[in-house]
């Protein structure tokens, strides 16, 4: 049990991966933290993921954080994940309205929204890639090529090709994970 250490030895025992660290991180400084998201979001369930997702993260990058003060860092995280959940809440409002204008209450519902929503989530993030990725990804996802054509079509080795693939690939997969998308419910296809 680490219950006894100060907030400097949590935090480089965390760094090494013990998991009483993480757990006692979690007891000190959850219930400040959903008062922090509750606030913001008034909703009891998002403020709960927002924070659980919170300390996912802290563990998941534990080894190459910079972490002065816990409360400072855990509190900045929250908001930053708040605002994140309240721009795809925005963002999901907006396509119901949109959907909403095109069809009229006819093919209306949920699935078509955040599906909608990852299709304009998943092109922000191909657009964040460098050039020669963005055009492979592009070539391979958008146009069905496969790691030959694209070689041939862009005049480069199909392991240059691959190479460029996997960064896309691995780019966007990161970048889901941190905004808390489910990879499950993306077509698969397009990413594998």
């Amino acid at each position: 049990m680490v219950i006894n250490l100060n907030e400097w030895q949590l935090i480089k025992s965390l760094k090494n991966g013990s998991e009483d660290a993480i757990t006692e991180i979690y007891e000190r400084y959850w219930q400040k933290m959903l008062a922090i998201a509750y606030n913001h979001l008034k909703d009891k369930n998002a403020a709960e993921e927002v924070v659980q997702q919170v300390f996912i993260n802290l563990w998941d990058r534990r080894e190459n954080l910079s972490i002065n003060s816990l409360p400072n860092y855990l509190a900045t995280a929250v908001k930053y994940s708040v605002f994140r959940e309240l721009y795809r809440q925005k963002r999901k409002a907006e396509m119901v309205n949109e959907v909403y204008q095109l069809h009229g209450d006819r093919d209306f519902d949920d699935e078509r929204i955040y599906a909608r929503f990852l299709e304009d989530h998943l092109n922000g993030l191909v657009e964040q890639l460098p050039e020669k990725c963005r055009l492979v990804f592009r070539y391979s996802r958008y146009e069905g090529m496969n790691i030959r054509e694209i070689a041939r079509e862009l005049d480069v080795a199909e392991k240059t090709v691959e190479a460029h693939l996997t960064k896309a690939l691995k780019f966007i997969k990161y970048s889901l994970r941190q905004a808390g998308l489910l990879l499950a419910l993306i077509l698969p296809y397009w990413l594998f």
